[in-house]
């Protein structure tokens, strides 16, 4: 089997790395990739643009690649499934229409609506008095949000209605066209990443990601600064309350929209005090970094299950095998980000880290003249296992301490929520 992973980050590093455990894959071709996929063992870096579908699928072709792994969400809205798929080419990854699910955040609001899915309550609006007028009306704390992709970014939670009215205006002189107003709702926050071919579905252990880039959980949204699984909060009763009351609503009523959806359905929700769970969002591919943390867990070939997906056949595919053990990934940032940052600084002591017992997965690394050098924000993703969190975040901080760049900032305290 040959396999193509399209994306740069520490997603599609996970990805790849996990997918080389099959001796059945000969070869994993990286597009772009970066300084960690250029160094698995059979797989090799592409140097085409992820949105350049053409090329994609003339690679695919001419190197007889059996299946495409789709990582990010952009490629996805962007209909590159449909398009490889038309080609003939077996893709892991929900076509253009069900990919609204992430790029429009009102579209998903109407789906869960009509599938009874549990959420909080919302406004959608296209200008600004109207978006204004029903923050006024609703009160703080309140949640606003981008209607399309925003990187993890474009959700603004605020505690006042001047910060509430004030992230209006910035997402609109932004240039979002729509945005979406939401009910604040407390609790405790989960990934749930979920593999289905649109009708038979595998449930990944769930996650709890850290967002803000200060300890304590302050300071300014991130793609995410560390993560752990399985989240404890996330219940055996809950996990199966969310395939009944979400996964299964949803799926039905994407097939009955004769939505064809093959890939991740990513369910991100909010458990609340009373333990509800709610959705706050949906995205289509899988979490960066809670890959990083799940993939680690699972026992089963992951391949297997992602051709059986793109095939329509998951119902035929192995059980899911899970670990019993704690995740946790820490991720080692650029200086400064969220905001400005500096790219190309020298990174050194992953050797070092690595032999203490952790998977070090590169998400914004570049590999040049012999250097290992920073190229993004979010850096590098430490993951380490353990028995139980004690342990696996004992490991992880012993690793992450051997890693140096100029620069380099990561949070302390991940897992505090685990550990309390």
């Amino acid at each position: 089997m040959r396999i193509i992973v399209i994306g740069n980050g520490g997603r599609e590093h996970a990805l790849a790395w996990k997918i080389s455990e099959s001796k059945e894959v000969q070869n994993i071709y990286c597009i772009p990739g970066n300084g960690g996929t250029a160094s698995l063992d059979r797989c090799e870096n592409i140097p085409i643009a992820a949105d350049d579908f053409l090329a994609i699928a003339n690679f695919a072709k001419d190197n007889r690649v059996e299946l495409v792994i789709v990582g990010p969400e952009l490629p996805l809205s962007l209909g590159i499934a449909d398009y490889l798929r038309n080609e003939g080419i077996a893709v892991f990854g929900p076509g253009q229409e069900g990919a609204q699910i992430e790029a429009s955040k009102s579209w998903a609001k109407e789906l869960m609506t009509a599938a009874g899915v549990p959420t909080a309550q919302s406004g959608t609006f296209t200008d600004l008095a109207s978006a204004k007028e029903y923050i006024n009306s609703q009160g703080a704390p309140i949640v606003v949000k981008a209607d399309g992709l925003a990187a993890g970014k474009g959700v603004i939670v605020a505690s006042s209605l001047e910060d509430a009215l004030r992230g209006v205006d910035d997402l609109f002189d932004e240039g979002f066209t729509k945005v979406v107003v939401e009910e604040f709702l407390v609790g405790e926050e989960v990934s749930l990443l979920v593999i289905t071919d649109g009708i038979s579905f595998r449930v990944l252990p769930p996650a709890q990601d850290h967002k803000r880039i200060g300890e304590g959980d302050t300071g300014k949204n991130t793609g995410g600064m560390g993560v752990y699984a399985p989240a404890p909060v996330a219940t055996q009763e809950i996990l199966q309350r969310v395939e009944t009351e979400v996964i299964i609503p949803v799926l039905n009523l994407l097939r009955q929209r004769s939505i064809d959806y093959r890939g991740i359905l990513y369910a991100g929700l909010m458990i609340t005090p009373a333990g509800e769970p709610k959705v706050l969002e949906f995205n289509c591919r899988f979490g960066d970094p809670e890959t990083q943390a799940v993939l680690p867990l699972i026992d089963s070939s992951l391949y297997e299950l992602l051709l059986a997906c793109s095939q329509g056949r998951l119902s035929q595919a192995p059980p899911l095998e899970i670990k019993p053990a704690a995740s946790v990934c820490v991720v080692a940032a650029s200086g400064g980000y969220p905001d400005a940052y500096e790219k190309g600084k020298v990174i050194t002591g992953i050797k070092e880290a690595e032999d203490s017992g952790v998977t070090v997965f590169h998400a914004g690394t570049l590999r040049k003249t012999g250097q290992l050098l920073t190229d993004g924000g979010r850096v590098l993703g430490v993951t380490g296992i353990g028995p139980d969190f004690s342990g696996a975040i004992e490991r992880v901080y012993n690793a992450i301490d051997r890693i140096h760049f100029p620069g380099i900032y990561y949070r302390r305290d991940i897992g505090h929520r685990v550990k309390a």
